[in-house]
């Protein structure tokens, strides 16, 4: 008999298949490791807190639009009860199975994004054509892409010098493709991070420096020739250099989001009691929530976040430290990018160290795709830490015998 097995966790009816998606009522989750449990109850943590913020960033705005204070708070109710059930299906299948599924998810997920740019069809919002209305709910394939992402490219670079130049070229040339169309859409922030995270895993490879200083060149002349073609892109760069410059309109966003931030002090004005959200900063319960966030709970409350997101990001290295197999490193390494580093974008944008960029802050801002995509992500991660625990055999006597350190998955994936 084997304990802590990832393996043990199938259920034997139906009710024990339902608690497995109520997160307080899986008893199965004490035979899980230790770092899995850790990842697991921050998770849930970063969640709870982002639900608390949401609630209080979206009620005035909501309620002035649709008579409902609750009517954004409810809607992202739904989104994470849907993202329970995708979280707890990865947590529970083994990243063989899921590596196989992204090798056919990847090129469906980038054709859902090159349908975006066809005339009536993709859904325009500000300016921008990134969702598809599938039965009158808007998904934006971007965002749900990310998971699928950081599997497939952990599943080619983890693998690179056994791969033949045919198939690195094949899903080199997809990666470019999705790139491009998100590019297309124009969503310059979400391309940047998607390429920025496939740089980043490609250097935790250790794939030829020459190739990555090609690529790494390569994006940023394609990133400033959309700048410069793209007008609303340029007057973002210039705004974020001096918002002072033009208060009323281009700066005002940013403006808006540094006065909350600035208002907060050391201890915050209280919990629902920001100025900022009552329709003086844009926005506020998405790109700009964190500068609601802030002022609610001032500097305090921002360093007790960002040591959050440090021993989350502390985790990920960890549990990839300990994966036997660099496509698990990978995985590991790609969730903790697509996380904490596109948190940290956000709150930098929040706080005037970048430009203005659509990212959503993971957990906190509004939006259906993006908090499904990020438990899917997170669900990744506590995977990858289940599958490095080494297992406890325990003979059919009682006794204890040697531990054992193959895990799970004795041998990596074959097929990219």
């Amino acid at each position: 008999m084997t304990l802590n097995s990832p393996t043990q966790s199938k259920p034997r009816s139906w009710t024990q298949a339902f608690r497995y998606l109520i997160p307080f009522l899986d008893g199965d989750v004490a035979h899980w490791s230790m770092e899995a449990r850790l990842l697991r109850w921050l998770t849930f943590l970063w969640l709870f807190l982002g639900l608390m913020v949401l609630f209080s960033a979206s009620f005035p705005v909501a309620d002035a639009e649709y008579g409902d204070g609750l009517y954004y708070f409810k809607r992202q109710l739904v989104w994470i009860a849907l993202g329970m059930v995708g979280f707890s299906v990865v947590v529970r299948s083994p990243i063989r199975r899921l590596l196989n599924l992204a090798r056919w998810l990847m090129p469906f997920f980038v054709l859902l994004i090159v349908i975006t740019l066809i005339p009536g069809i993709g859904t325009t919002v500000n300016g921008a054509t990134r969702w598809l209305t599938v039965f009158f709910i808007p998904l934006q394939p971007s965002e749900l892409i990310k998971p699928v992402l950081i599997l497939q490219s952990a599943s080619i670079f983890g693998r690179w010098p056994k791969l033949p130049w045919i198939l690195r070229g094949i899903w080199l040339s997809i990666f470019a493709i999705m790139l491009g169309a998100i590019l297309l859409q124009p969503n310059l922030s979400t391309a940047a991070l998607c390429g920025m995270s496939l740089w980043l895993m490609a250097l935790a490879a250790g794939l030829p420096w020459l190739a990555l200083w090609g690529t790494a060149g390569s994006g940023l002349v394609l990133g400033l020739f959309s700048i410069g073609i793209q007008d609303y892109q340029r007057r973002r760069v210039i705004s974020f250099l001096n918002p002072w410059a033009d208060p009323m309109q281009d700066g005002y966003q940013l403006i808006q989001s540094l006065l909350a931030v600035g208002s907060g002090g050391l201890w915050g004005s209280g919990y629902g009691l920001s100025q900022q959200k009552l329709f003086y900063l844009p926005i506020q319960y998405t790109d700009f929530i964190f500068a609601v966030f802030a002022e609610e709970f001032g500097l305090v409350g921002g360093i007790l976040l960002l040591l959050l997101l440090g021993c989350y990001a502390t985790l990920a290295v960890w549990v990839a430290l300990k994966s036997r197999y660099a496509v698990h490193q990978l995985i590991a390494m790609g969730a903790m990018i697509f996380l904490v580093g596109q948190a940290l974008v956000n709150i930098a944008v929040a706080t005037g160290m970048l430009p203005t960029t659509g990212l959503p802050l993971p957990f906190f801002s509004y939006g259906g795709s993006s908090v499904i995509a990020s438990l899917a992500i997170a669900g990744l991660l506590i995977r990858v830490a289940r599958e490095s625990t080494v297992a406890e055999v325990v003979s059919l006597q009682g006794r204890r015998a040697k531990p054992q350190a193959t895990p799970p998955n004795p041998t990596p994936p074959e097929n990219p």
